[in-house]
Parts: structure tokens; sequence; C-alpha cells
């Protein structure tokens, strides 16, 4: 057995003009599914940008907003998640901070209880 400490090495990330944002990457398997971690400073923003691959999104503390391809914003706390297909526009933000794990990954199926859709 191992033990790691979250969120270990972090990066920067300004890609899509991005303030405050910053990335930890966990694990890949074979380059299909990747978990990383992201802290979302206050005032913080990820700009809006295309998703590669499906992507999940999974608040673990803290508050903010997400966005799809309508760019409407919705609030999100921890405990929630949102979930944009590949080729999605999305963007997502925090006026006070948030942490999230981020999954991205071919065809993702998500086993939660939905709570909208936009």
């Amino acid at each position: 057995m191992k033990i790691y400490q979250l969120p270990g090495r972090e990066w920067p990330i300004d890609a899509f003009s991005s303030q405050g944002v910053m990335f930890s990457g966990i694990t890949r398997h074979d380059g299909r599914i990747q978990l990383s971690s992201m802290r979302i400073e206050a005032n913080g923003i990820v700009g809006r940008h295309v998703a590669e691959a499906s992507q999940l999104f999974l608040l673990i503390d803290g508050e903010g907003w997400v966005s799809g391809a309508d760019g409407k914003r919705i609030s999100v706390k921890a405990g929630q998640a949102a979930y944009w297909e590949a080729g999605e526009e999305h963007e997502s933000g925090s006026r006070t901070g948030m942490t999230v794990i981020v999954v991205e990954g071919g065809q993702l199926l998500v086993e939660m209880e939905e709570l909208a859709s936009f």
C-alpha cells in the first residue's frame, strides 16, 4: 500500500484566458481515462473552451459555477458534478474558490443521480 497527498505538484493553467487555476495530475489509464485535481482560487476562472473528451467535473470543496454551450452560468457546490460531452464548449469559475476532481476520457458512463440537464 502507498499513501499519497493531494494535490501533489501543481501547475498553473492560463490557457483559454484562465486565471487563478492550479492543476495536478492524479492518474491515467493508457491515455483513455485521466483523473486530475484542479484548485480554482477565489475569482478564478477556467476560460471557455471545447472539451477534447467527455469530462466529469466533481466538486469536492467549495462552490462556484459552470456553463455549457449556451454560456448560462449554473451554480454548483461540493458534492455536485457537471458533465460535458466531447466537443461541448464549457467554462467554470468561482467567486470564493473550489477544488474539483476532473475525470476525462472516451465515453464516460456516469452513475450518479442527475439533478438537471442544460
